[in-house]
C-alpha cells in the first residue's frame, strides 16, 4: 500500500477556507481513484469527494456540492481538498484513502482535523 499523510487541517470561522493535502508517497502504480471522507463525534465516517487517478473524473456528496473542490497535482502526487464557504457542521476529521478498483477503500491515511466555529 502507498502511504498516505494529510495535512492543512486547523480551526477556521464560519465562511472561512481551507485547503487539505494528501500525498502519497511511493509507486503510486495502480491505484483506482482517491477520496476524502470525514467523520464527525459520535457520528459514522462519510464520503465527502473523489477523483479518478488516471483523469478528472470527480464526485462529491450533496452536502458539500459548490463548496468544496477535489483536485490534484501529478508531479507531486498529492491530492487536494479545498474547501470554502465552510460550516460548522463541517467540522470533522478528515481522511484521505485510495483504492485500486471499485471496491471498498482500503487504504487510510492517519486524519487531519478540521473544526469550524461559529
Amino acid at each position: 500500500q502507498v502511504p498516505l499523510v494529510e495535512s492543512g487541517g486547523g480551526l477556521v470561522q464560519a465562511g472561512g477556507s481551507l485547503r487539505l493535502s494528501c500525498a502519497a508517497s511511493g509507486r503510486t502504480f495502480g491505484i483506482y481513484d482517491m477520496g476524502w471522507f470525514r467523520q464527525a463525534p459520535g457520528k459514522e465516517r462519510e464520503f465527502v469527494a473523489s477523483l479518478r487517478w488516471s483523469g478528472t473524473v470527480t464526485y462529491y456528496a450533496d452536502s458539500v456540492k459548490g463548496r468544496f473542490t477535489i483536485s490534484r497535482d501529478n508531479a507531486k502526487n498529492t491530492v487536494y481538498l479545498q474547501m470554502n464557504s465552510l460550516k460548522p457542521e463541517d467540522t470533522a476529521v478528515y481522511y484521505c484513502a485510495t483504492r485500486r478498483s471499485t471496491g471498498s477503500y482500503d487504504n487510510w491515511g492517519q486524519g487531519t482535523q478540521v473544526t469550524v466555529s461559529s
